[in-house]
């Protein structure tokens, strides 16, 4: 497989504007932004002011809106981080270069629970001495958990960097561990894929 060099991924907002809302999750606050294609960025962190501020500061089109599909876009998300057994049915709206997206495919491909080196990862895509540009993709990934960069550690099993911080990264990965062992039954119906 050949493949272009990574560049800054960001969500292809030309084709209309996009919806964001913030709320709270297990993981701090979890920020959930869509076009009319899919989600295009699920982002978390301490403060919910600061995540949509940020997110508005790169995209300044995108609005915080309220609606019966955004809102059951944004449950069926929460759900996902917090019950990771669950399947993942929202649309995505993934930008990126070509790089990017191919790097993107092979992670939804790692099992929940599972991890994977930056440099197995390199390797499966075909280019094993581009590690870097591997993890340059994974730090341009704005779709946290329905992309699961968290599940790509570092040589020896490091937890090394993640966008949204190691604390989440290994937080995460200790809750797929534990629902693979003992998965739970939904609490929400899992749907099939939707329009947002």
């Amino acid at each position: 497989m050949t493949l272009a060099a990574p560049d800054t991924a960001a969500p292809d907002l030309s084709h209309g504007t996009c919806r964001l809302d913030v709320a709270p999750c297990s993981l701090g606050f979890v920020l959930v932004a869509a076009t009319s294609r899919g989600i295009c960025a699920i982002e978390a962190g301490d403060d919910a002011v600061a995540l949509a501020d940020d997110f508005r500061r790169r995209f300044p089109h995108a609005r915080r809106t309220a609606g019966a599909a955004f809102s059951h876009a944004v449950a069926e998300v929460i759900a996902f981080i917090e019950e990771p057994a669950r399947a993942f049915t929202l649309p995505l709206d993934v930008g990126g270069t070509a790089f990017q997206q191919a790097i993107w495919r092979l992670l939804r491909e790692i099992p929940p629970g599972e991890t994977m080196t930056y440099g197995e990862l390199a390797a499966k895509a075909g280019c094993p001495s581009a590690v870097r540009a591997v993890a340059r993709a994974c730090a341009s990934n704005a779709i946290a958990v329905a992309i699961p960069c968290h599940r790509v550690i570092g040589k020896g099993g490091a937890l090394t960097g993640y966008r949204w911080g190691v604390e989440r990264k290994s937080a995460l990965l200790k809750r797929e561990r534990q629902a693979i062992r003992s998965p739970e039954p939904s609490r929400l119906p899992s749907s099939p894929a939707q329009t947002l």
